[in-house]
């Protein structure tokens, strides 16, 4: 299962987060899962992959189409 930052929320969605941080005193961040199978890399597609994170600074997930 892979996770990410929850994206597409729409304006009354997005109220009601800020309604609950307002009255719990927190941060909540909104995350969407699904199901995927990590892809089959080889040393060369790896080293490639890792010189793209270091580039661009965040971190890549590969997987099975």
């Amino acid at each position: 299962m892979l996770c990410s930052l929850a994206s597409g929320l729409g304006q009354e969605d997005l109220g009601e987060i800020t309604r609950l941080e307002r009255d719990l005193g927190v941060t909540v961040l909104a995350y969407t899962c699904h199901e995927v199978e990590p892809a089959s890399l080889d040393d060369e597609q790896l080293g490639r992959l890792r010189d793209l994170e270091d580039t661009l600074g965040v971190r890549l997930v590969a997987v099975a189409a």
